[in-house]
Formats: structure tokens, sequence, C-alpha cells
């Protein structure tokens, strides 16, 4: 995931002393490890909160809808919020999936994460998702580390996963190329609580929360051995994704 650049308002705005950048350039970023622990950091917050709102759905009601309805809700609203407060730091990505797909972008338009900043923000948010899995079990005294029995390996649920992350790539770049990622945080909290209901899979959408997932046999666990291919899948749903952005939202070329 994706969100906007900071949007300075008169009450933020630095000093009139404080060096600025020119007019239509990107602002300065911020340090690589700070972005590293934004993504690691909002990683394992989001996973602790799709695997604690799922325990606790389950100790307070034995209504498996209900049960669905508290999870999706708990991640829409915990989602938006994190979107918000990390978006300014490191783009909120807090998914393989989304950083990997703004890395192949990138490599034409030169706008986007890069190669070396790829191979940090991937493992800091695969064990981010672990760390928040386990700090999950551990809030409701679940053991620390069990492997999921939650199979999910189905073709059903696999086409799920597809939709899913197509779905899920398709608003977050398409408001890119729009010049609206004001609206991430709104969008994407949106869209993964719609996704929830509408695919087999429940909407996962995301390779490091499903490896975060399988360290924990709750209501939102998956088995290690669907984790191979689900992650698969939601590769697959990431260039489908970009494929719909592309054609979508195509751009005439400027005539001569």
């Amino acid at each position: 995931m994706t969100a906007t650049e900071p949007v300075a308002s008169d009450a933020m705005a630095p000093a009139a002393t404080s060096p600025q950048p020119a007019p239509g350039t990107a602002p300065p970023r911020t340090p690589l490890i700070a972005r590293a622990a934004a993504e690691l950091g909002g990683t394992a917050a989001l996973v602790a909160i799709v695997v604690g709102s799922g325990v606790q759905a389950t100790k307070l009601t034995d209504d498996v809808a209900l049960q669905l309805l508290a999870n999706s809700t708990a991640t829409v609203f915990g989602l938006g919020v994190l979107i918000a407060l990390l978006g300014p730091v490191s783009g909120a990505h807090f998914n393989p999936a989304g950083t990997l797909a703004e890395w192949w972008t990138a490599r034409r338009s030169g706008a986007g994460v890069t190669g070396r900043e790829l191979a940090v923000y991937v493992p800091s948010q695969i064990a981010g998702a672990i760390t928040g899995a386990i700090l999950a079990d551990a809030m409701f005294g679940e053991p620390l580390v069990k492997w999921s029995t939650h199979v999910r390996s189905a073709g059903n649920l696999l086409l799920g996963e597809v939709v899913a992350t197509a779905g899920l790539i398709l608003p977050v770049f398409g408001l890119a190329r729009t010049d609206r990622l004001r609206f991430a945080p709104v969008a994407v909290a949106s869209y993964i609580g719609a996704a929830y209901w509408f695919t087999s899979s429940t909407s996962f959408a995301n390779p490091a929360v499903t490896i975060g997932r399988a360290f924990t046999d709750t209501f939102a666990g998956i088995a290690p051995a669907s984790v191979p291919a689900v992650v698969g899948v939601q590769l697959v749903g990431t260039v489908v994704g970009l494929a719909l952005v592309a054609v979508i939202f195509m751009r005439d070329k400027p005539s001569a």
C-alpha cells in the first residue's frame, strides 16, 4: 500500500528560515532507517490489529458472520489510521506486493522506491508481520508461536486472492496516476474492508501479512503449507492490477 506525500498547512509549515525545496520538486526524503522502521512498525501494527481483533471476536461470539464483521471493521479503521500516520514517512506500503509494483513502475518513470529501498522495505515488512502476529498472541494469552492449521489453498480461494490483490493495486496506483493520493487512507482501507466480504479468501492481498498470519493458530491464521500458493497468486494479482492501471489510466502521447 502506498499513501500520499505530506501536505503542509499554514499551521504545519516550517519557519521561513528553514531551507525549502524548489517549487515543483519533491520534498526531502526521510532517512532510510526511519522509513524501514515505519514499514516494520506499521506492518506489525496492521497484523496485530487483524489477528487481535479476530481473537477478540471469537471470544465474544460464536456467530462467524459477526466475527468477520468485527475483524473487518477493526482492520478498516486501523489501516486508515496507519496509512494517514506513516504515509508521509515511508509511503505506508506495509505490503511487498505494493512495494514491488512501485519499484517496477519506477524503473520507467523514475518516481518510486529504488532497488536498494526495495531490499530494505520487504524484509522489514515481513519481520513486522511476524512480530505483529506474536504480539497479538501475547496480548490474548495464546501460544506466542503456534503454526496455523487453517488450510486456505482451494482453487476458489486462490482466485479470490488474485482478485483481492489486483483490486488493491488498482486504487493505489490509479490515485497516483490522477494525483489524488491524498485519498489513499480512506480508499485503501475502504477497499480492504469491502474485500473481506466480497472475496472468497477474505482478502489477504499481502505477502508479508500472509507469512505473519501463519504464525498464529487463531481466527485469522493460515496454514504454512498454504502460504506459498497464496503468495504466488498475490504476485499474479499484482501484475493483473498493474495491467489494469496501465489500460484504464492510459495517457495520450503528446502531439508533435
